[in-house]
């Protein structure tokens, strides 16, 4: 079976993360890359959104759960985003990259790249 990617660089998303009382104070800005596995061949022999996955879905959807959420790791984070891209949108594979800017002084950024699924 034939795997394509499609993938979203720096989805921007407000929300409280960190492990520190600060943190829990204030919305902090995560960005997230994404690389999905999927089949693409019938999407463009038909030329039809529905026959892929809509990655303006995926980052709607993304966007509603990350602003809502409030965890503290950005592990937890990766970990969420992965399910619900393998859940709900069905894909084989999905690599998940969650940056938090300036979390660490002297850094641009920090944060965790996860796999999961079957490639």
């Amino acid at each position: 079976m034939p795997m394509d990617i499609l993938f979203v660089r720096e989805l921007k998303v407000d929300t409280r993360i960190g492990i520190y009382d600060w943190e829990r104070q204030v919305k902090q800005t995560v960005l997230i890359d994404l690389e999905i596995a999927a089949d693409t061949h019938a999407a463009a022999q038909s030329d039809k959104v529905e026959q892929t996955i809509n990655y303006q879905t995926v980052c709607q959807r993304l966007v509603s759960h990350i602003s809502a959420s409030e965890v503290e790791l950005v592990e937890t984070l990766a970990e969420q985003i992965a399910d619900i891209i393998r859940g709900e949108f069905a894909a084989r594979w999905v690599q998940v990259t969650v940056h938090k800017p300036a979390a660490v002084r002297g850094t641009r950024d920090v944060g965790v790249r996860i796999e999961r699924g079957k490639d």
